[in-house]
């Protein structure tokens, strides 16, 4: 692969369960390359399940770390219950208690506020989202920001991972960032880069990790027999697929010279962000993207991947 340029940045969507293949891909490129991602990296970007695990690579842990915890967090935090039983599931405010995900985020994180961790690590920057309810808007959680600098970290992961349904809302406003259009969050690490750090374009690489892109399964004339209901999925599915490439063609349009380097997996199938029985499988796309990555050879005349070359042209037409 190209080597990294001065000023590395690691930005990394939501898809919670699905991040397992995140960590699998990272811990190939730290094996490969002999590094410690958390020692190379300046920037680091997440949202949801990608906040998690940009918080955790901010904190010192390295990805081989990472791969081997992550998919035992899902297994535990994914556990049935009785608001998982069918009939109750649908009138009760959240599925899955968050008290386990708080204990393990204060013990990989340390405990620490974002303030705290600017002064403990000066050279490291932290970004993630979450949106406010109450203000009907997407907020970014940062790093050398006074407004969150008491907020201990492990709140700022949940707040960013409070998918509704599934968690509880924190603090009464905050949920999920992938509410909105930031699930891939490349375009704001690379806005972070430009305008707030300003590092010059030309030393950053930018790696933007998806967790997965799955086939609509439809098939014409499916759409024409749909109910109110059954347009709830391939709307959200949509919309997300869409605010992802939406992400892509940003930076691609507007962070001229930045080596932005974008990484997904198309799946064989939908995979739901619980379904740890999945596992298995999604480690089996982690694979694959630590070889795409460790293998990426970018286009010149776009600065892509040439696999990626038709899907960015159809977005830009």
């Amino acid at each position: 692969m190209k080597p990294f340029k001065k000023y590395l940045v690691i930005a990394v969507d939501g898809g919670g369960v699905r991040g397992a293949m995140v960590t699998r891909a990272l811990r190939h490129v730290e094996e490969k390359l002999k590094i410690a991602l958390p020692e190379r990296t300046q920037l680091f970007a997440g949202t949801s399940a990608g906040s998690v695990i940009a918080t955790a690579l901010a904190c010192g842990r390295t990805a081989t770390y990472l791969d081997s915890m992550y998919a035992d967090l899902c297994r535990e935090l994914f556990k049935g219950n009785w608001r998982t039983w069918p009939l109750v599931n649908i009138f009760v405010n959240h599925r899955y208690p968050n008290a386990y995900l708080r204990s393990i985020l204060d013990e990989i994180l340390g405990g620490l506020t974002l303030g705290a961790f600017s002064a403990k690590w000066p050279e490291r920057n932290l970004v993630m989202t979450t949106f406010d309810v109450v203000e009907n808007r997407t907020r970014f959680i940062k790093t050398r920001k006074e407004e969150y600098e008491s907020w201990p970290l492990a709140q700022a992961v949940m707040a960013s991972s409070a998918a509704p349904t599934f968690f509880p809302v924190i603090l009464g406003r905050y949920i999920d960032g992938a509410i909105g259009s930031y699930n891939n969050p490349s375009y704001l690490a690379a806005y972070e880069v430009k305008y707030l750090l300003k590092w010059k374009a030309s030393e950053v690489t930018l790696l933007s990790i998806g967790t997965g892109r799955a086939p609509s399964g439809m098939v014409p004339g499916e759409a024409e027999k749909l109910n109110a209901l059954g347009w709830l999925t391939p709307i959200i599915d949509g919309f997300g697929s869409s605010a992802d490439d939406q992400q892509v063609h940003l930076v691609e349009t507007f962070f001229k010279g930045l080596d932005f380097r974008r990484y997904q997996v198309d799946m064989q199938r939908p995979i739901a962000v619980n379904d740890t029985s999945a596992l298995p499988e999604i480690l089996d796309y982690g694979d694959q993207l630590g070889e795409i990555i460790l293998n990426d050879q970018l286009d010149e005349s776009m600065g892509v991947k040439p696999t990626q070359l038709k899907k960015l042209k159809s977005i830009r037409s």
